[in-house]
């Protein structure tokens, strides 16, 4: 009778000489912010699309990935649970004001914040432009929820960790680890709805790689000015809108967002921001009604031009330079808490 042996091979993961040991008291303290997403979602299934987000909380999320402890000491708090196609400004005040609390009272020296995908590029910019401190902030999700089979978000989590534990991320504002790639905040965008590899900055690329435990950066921004706006006693964020430009484009949801009362309308126009006759017209009684127009684009990289086919002077617009229209919305209800003044808010547009 033939024996037979089964070798079974045991995949491990090792991770560098310099990050096996634990934490000792001079490794940096580091929370981890959580706000559900993907990155936290469970399934019914580890082989199908289907999931729920956010179910998954903080501690498991830790639990499922002991390797962080070797970069620092590690604590986790659940801000939120939801989806990020839930993500309100609520949460963003209650987010950024908890974070300027930590570095205030100095409980942490760098923060991690967890966060579902779809409008992860809104929040980090929105921190981006409200967190006072030069300390590390990264924020991280993934595209696949922990019960998939191969899912994203552990190794993504222990790359945040590994950027945020890094001497080189201080004074790099808020910055968006993912696939092993580090991108500014105020650039990177979700460019693919499935794809692993969806976040990207289109026009810069990204600024930094991780990769066998080493952080490593290549450039920095330098719209990251040092003037935040302040939302200490802020509990709300002006109404602003976004109005997407097509071919042959109906004035009728310029003209139902006039009648909603907001304080400022992006148009996500063709080309170079630009638009049709009809809702051309729409958009100038609105600044008329003083409404604060800012003109975007809706192809995804580049920059939107003051004064050159358009003019906005005239109409009484401002354009978003090479800022998307969901991030132009986000300067603009932060910038209207501040001024109405169209030159002041054009000046936020190429400043920030």
């Amino acid at each position: 009778m033939k024996k037979i042996i089964l070798f079974v091979m045991i995949s491990v993961f090792v991770l560098p000489l310099q990050a096996q040991s634990k934490a000792t008291n001079t490794s940096p303290r580091i929370i981890i912010l959580a706000t559900g997403g993907t990155i936290a979602g469970s399934g019914e299934s580890a082989t199908k699309a289907a999931y729920t987000a956010g179910k998954v909380p903080i501690d498991d999320l830790l639990n499922a990935v002991p390797q962080i402890h070797a970069y620092g000491k590690i604590s986790g708090e659940q801000i939120a649970q939801i989806g990020s196609q839930d993500m309100n400004i609520v949460t963003w005040l209650k987010l950024s004001k908890r974070i300027n609390e930590i570095f205030k009272n100095n409980e942490a020296d760098a923060i991690v914040v967890t966060h579902g995908t779809d409008t992860q590029e809104e929040t980090a910019y929105f921190l981006d432009l409200t967190v006072v401190s030069d300390k590390p902030v990264v924020l991280v999700g993934a595209m696949r929820p922990s019960t998939a089979m191969s899912q994203d978000g552990n190794r993504n989590l222990l790359d945040a960790v590994m950027v945020a534990a890094s001497p080189k991320s201080q004074g790099k504002g808020v910055i968006v680890a993912m696939d092993e790639k580090i991108y500014d905040a105020r650039d990177v965008t979700k460019t693919s709805t499935t794809n692993l590899e969806t976040f990207q900055s289109r026009n810069f690329g990204p600024i930094g790689l991780i990769y066998d435990g080493k952080v490593n950066y290549y450039y920095q921004s330098v719209r990251n000015p040092s003037k935040k706006f302040d939302i200490t006693k802020l509990s709300s964020l002006p109404q602003v809108e976004i109005v997407y430009g097509y071919a042959d484009a109906s004035p009728n949801p310029v003209y139902c967002m006039i009648n909603s009362g907001p304080k400022g309308i992006v148009y996500a126009g063709m080309g170079n921001g630009n638009f049709g006759e009809p809702v051309g017209k729409a958009l100038a009684e609105a600044a008329k009604k003083g409404i604060l127009v800012c003109r975007s684009g809706r192809a995804g990289s580049g920059r939107i031009t003051l004064e050159n086919e358009v003019k906005d002077a005239e109409l009484g617009f401002v354009v978003a330079d090479d800022l998307n229209p969901q991030k132009a919305r986000v300067l603009l209800m932060l910038s209207l808490t501040e001024t109405s003044d169209r030159t002041k808010i054009q000046e936020n547009f190429f400043e920030y």
